[in-house]
């Protein structure tokens, strides 16, 4: 079954709550609009390639609860059927409306079964998806921080500033960048595993994290490792977003 992080989430997207189908559009959007607009190089265009991203979405929470969690299919190898659907859909209703047919394939109720059949995710897709989340979840600190102690986080971890360098930027000693710095570091640990909770149907994701060298767990973790992990994430995730913006333009 789902965890309960997965479960509260889904509810509030049944509830229709603005802001949990915000977050699932700000987290995935981006990489739903680069699958969807290179499957359908050509043949649609930017506005087509939003469009369906976000049917995407809606037919994520319509029939979230087909899933069977021991299938073992992962969240983003289900987001991603469900994508290549939405997409299918589309395209054959063109089809049809050029010869002049007024029938529609298959629901999504009708072939989704709960397992999750289809294209199986590339590792660019797969890595586009986990950087998501984590961007998120700095995103969520972001918002939820002092804006002085995040931007000390960011000059230190993320600009890769040494700590008297950014002392001298701010105005204060040294010792205090340190402690705000373990500060913020420690509620970017706790929103990416609150995070990866939530958007994740297998153990494998859940434990995807530690796996790439972001070990939240404090008896585990490496500080160094983890910012310098930290820090290439979010790189390669801005470098993914401009490609694909300039490619759906």
């Amino acid at each position: 079954m789902l965890n309960n992080l997965t479960t509260r989430f889904v509810g509030r997207l049944k509830a229709r709550d603005p802001e949990a189908w915000f977050e699932l559009w700000e987290t995935f959007g981006p990489v739903l609009k680069a699958q969807i607009g290179k499957w359908g190089y050509g043949w649609i265009g930017p506005e087509t390639v939003q469009d369906i991203s976000q049917e995407t979405l809606a037919a994520l929470s319509n029939c979230i609860d087909s899933h069977d969690p021991s299938k073992g299919a992962r969240f983003s190898t289900w987001l991603l059927t469900i994508a290549r659907y939405t997409l299918t859909d589309e395209l054959d209703r063109r089809t049809a409306k050029k010869r002049g047919g007024g029938k529609r394939t298959t629901t999504l109720d009708e072939s989704w079964t709960g397992k999750a059949d289809g294209p199986a995710p590339d590792q660019d897709y797969e890595a586009a998806i986990f950087r998501s989340k984590v961007e998120a979840a700095v995103r969520r600190v972001e918002k939820q921080t002092d804006f002085v102690d995040f931007q000390i986080f960011r000059m230190r971890v993320l600009d890769g500033m040494s700590g008297k360098n950014v002392a001298e930027s701010m105005g204060i000693t040294e010792p205090t960048v340190s402690r705000k710095l373990k500060k913020i570091r420690a509620q970017v640990k706790l929103a990416i595993e609150d995070v990866i909770g939530t958007f994740s149907f297998t153990a494998e994701e859940l434990f995807e994290a530690e796996r790439k060298g972001m070990a939240v767990n404090p008896n585990k973790t490496d500080d160094t490792l983890f910012d310098a992990a930290l820090a290439d994430i979010l790189r390669r995730q801005d470098a993914y977003r401009r490609a694909a913006q300039s490619s759906n333009t």
